[in-house]
């Protein structure tokens, strides 16, 4: 992990229950508590009026997605639908057009997946949302298809693709212990693998491996007391390791690629926000303990990122940074020209180089803005010239859209706080209803300028949105970063009051009709407001969401436990007596009392982050003292939904709850 920052409460965008569980009656929480599928179809019916678009166009599934190059450039694969609207990932063969399915993605979806080599794809699955991903491969033509860690109960993620052994990878797995993960290279042909470093001690684990280009684990981070970090580094294989620098989790210190440009072997690049308030990029000698260069600093916003070609040496092509938009910052000439060329045609847009081909002679492209969906281009650097490959969404007009709009102000208590608004064009000649939309986390996290699907369905029916990377969210520099520190249930949400504030300075905005929906943390900001201010919304959606801190700490899955001095930190600390009164008031399951308006709940059975008994209390709670709470669950989903018939029945009753509250 390399962002001295748990994630914990983290949610992004990526049938009915299944036959086996509802035949063993083994259902996750308490399923009397879940309305009807009438119910809820019901809630939808509110929502009357006809629209140019339907929920189904913001929500269906692209018919072709997740576009990526093989190294040699020869073939592009992708992610389809069937005329039966099942899923597979298909093969493009670049010089004859021949197009071939190779593998169908079946029950359990397929979370990511990416070319090994020039002959295999390996890709993650886990079952209903449960987060224990398995890795599985498979050939170019679709045959030799294996489970490469056929491990119940197990967790599985990839940690570097090795470009000079072209068979093999590093993955990372909690095999032996469900707390500590310890990296493995395996043959992603026949599934043969070796584990590469023992994790063994729990009291100091070690957090962060980091591995050379030949798979040798060059330096690691272990952690101390749950709060303190220490950089190892060698300067052989042969070399005992030997500590670089010791951090606390307030600090970031961590190395995101060594330099094979230089004849110095000890050279890494590192993100460090040591030496100033914001994360920079420094060229940093490991065996020296010092820095060698600044590479690229931003005052305002974190840096988090560089580019090099493997092609040109390794030669440093580009720093990167969040800030109002996405920047990337071009350093080698070579870079500089590409960059220009890129801009000139896309113009307004962003882009992101998606895949690159070995020689790096050809670049998958993805453009898009705050009113386009995304459309892949193959650009071919030798002829320059820009091929579209793919429009995801052609029926969503940009024309129709609405602007995705950049602010900022000052918080109550003085902070610059930076957001997005997404206006209707109702919004022109009358006001309109506001929804505040947080976003999930809380630390370390923050929303983004670009295509919403949620906002923009929002806006299609009259209804402005509200982003704001509140105090505590991610980019925005070391203080403001530490400034949520426990501030859960307070000081965050008063910046949330504070949007609401400045954007009634407007006068855009019907202040009878504003709402508060989040997923995440964001579901748990969204009922700690309707406890804090409770006048202030009429209504609001809990989605995957917080409800009892208490209960929530001690539904931790192992191998959070390790950070549990960090949460006590950043969070609270459920075994201090000040911080348990401060809990109390700040989880909305104990404040019932303050609660009046009415909450949509919608949960994953199968959520290992927010347990499912997190939005059941809420619910039986509220119920009882006679709230409308109407509480959709599925049981085939985890933290989120990902399933396309799943959320496009979720922001079905959604805006039916909306329009019931909105528009009556």
């Amino acid at each position: 992990m390399k962002k001295r920052i748990i994630v914990i409460l983290s949610f992004f965008f990526m049938t009915e229950p299944h036959i086996a569980q509802e035949a063993n009656g083994n259902l996750p929480g308490n399923p009397k508590l879940v309305s009807s599928k009438n119910e809820l179809l019901k809630l939808a019916e509110y929502e009357k009026e006809q629209y140019a678009y339907s929920v189904e166009d913001y929500f269906r599934e692209p018919e072709q997605d997740l576009f990526k190059l093989s190294p040699d450039g020869l073939y592009l694969s992708y992610k389809g639908k069937d005329s039966n609207n099942q899923s597979h990932i298909y093969i493009k063969n670049m010089e004859t057009n021949e197009v071939k399915s190779i593998l169908d993605e079946g029950e359990d979806l397929i979370r990511n997946y990416e070319w090994a080599n020039n002959n295999t794809l390996v890709y993650l699955k886990d079952k209903n949302g449960d987060e224990n991903y398995q890795l599985f491969s498979i050939q170019l033509d679709g045959t030799n298809q294996k489970d490469l860690t056929p491990l119940k109960g197990i967790k599985v993620s990839i940690l570097s693709r090795l470009k000079d052994h072209k068979d093999y990878m590093i993955i990372e797995m909690n095999k032996n212990d469900p707390e500590v993960f310890e990296p493995y290279m395996i043959n992603i042909t026949t599934g043969q693998m070796e584990k590469i470093f023992d994790n063994r001690d729990l009291k100091e684990p070690i957090n962060d491996f980091d591995f050379d280009k030949n798979g040798r684990v060059k330096a690691y981070t272990k952690q101390q007391d749950g709060t303190d970090y220490v950089l190892y580094y060698r300067t052989s294989e042969y070399e005992p390791f030997s500590e670089v620098i010791k951090t606390t989790w307030k600090d970031n210190f961590y190395i995101i690629g060594f330099n094979y440009a230089t004849d110095n072997p000890d050279d890494a690049y590192v993100v460090s926000n040591m030496f100033s308030n914001t994360d920079e990029i420094l060229l940093y000698d490991l065996k020296k303990k010092e820095i060698v260069e600044k590479v690229y600093s931003n005052k305002t916003f974190d840096a988090y990122g560089i580019g090099t070609s493997r092609n040109r040496g390794y030669e440093l092509d580009f720093c990167a940074y969040l800030g109002e938009k996405s920047v990337l910052v071009p350093v080698s000439k070579t870079f500089k020209k590409l960059h220009n060329k890129i801009k000139a045609k896309f113009s307004d847009k962003e882009f992101d180089i998606i895949s690159e081909t070995d020689d790096e002679s050809k670049l998958l492209i993805l453009a898009t803005s705050d009113k386009l969906y995304g459309t892949y281009y193959l650009y071919d650097i030798a002829n320059d010239t820009f091929k579209e490959v793919f429009n995801l969404m052609p029926d969503l007009n940009p024309d129709d859209m609405a602007e995705m709009k950049s602010i900022k102000f000052k918080s109550r208590d003085g902070l610059t706080i930076y957001g997005y608004l997404t206006l209707p064009k109702q919004a022109q000649n009358q006001k309109v209803p506001l929804i505040v939309n947080p976003h999930g986390g809380p630390y370390g996290q923050r929303d983004y300028w670009g295509f919403n699907p949620e906002a923009q369905l929002f806006a299609s029916r009259g209804y402005a949105t509200l982003q704001l990377n509140y105090r505590g969210s991610g980019g925005y520099g070391k203080s403001f970063l530490l400034a949520g520190n426990k501030q859960i249930g307070r000081k965050m949400l008063n910046d949330l009051e504070d949007g609401v504030a400045y954007v009634k300075s407007l006068n855009i905005i019907d202040e009878e009709k504003i709402a508060i929906y989040g997923a995440s943390y964001g579901g748990l900001a969204a009922l700690g407001s309707l406890v804090k201010t409770p006048n202030l919304y009429c209504c609001a959606v809990d989605y995957v969401g917080v409800s009892n801190l208490f209960t929530f700490f001690k539904s931790f899955p192992p191998y959070w436990k390790k950070y549990l001095g960090q949460v006590y930190e950043q969070w609270y600390d459920e075994n201090s007596l000040e911080d348990q009164e401060i809990m109390k008031t700040v989880s909305p399951a104990l404040n019932i009392d303050k609660i009046e308006k009415p909450i949509f709940v919608i949960q994953g059975a199968n959520d290992p982050r927010v347990n499912i008994n997190e939005s059941d209390q809420i619910v039986e709670r509220l119920r009882n003292k006679g709230i409308d709470v109407p509480y959709m669950v599925k049981y085939d989903e985890g933290h989120g939904f990902y399933r396309e018939e799943n959320k496009i029945e979720l922001y079905k009753a959604m805006m039916g709850f909306f329009a019931k509250y909105f528009k009556k």
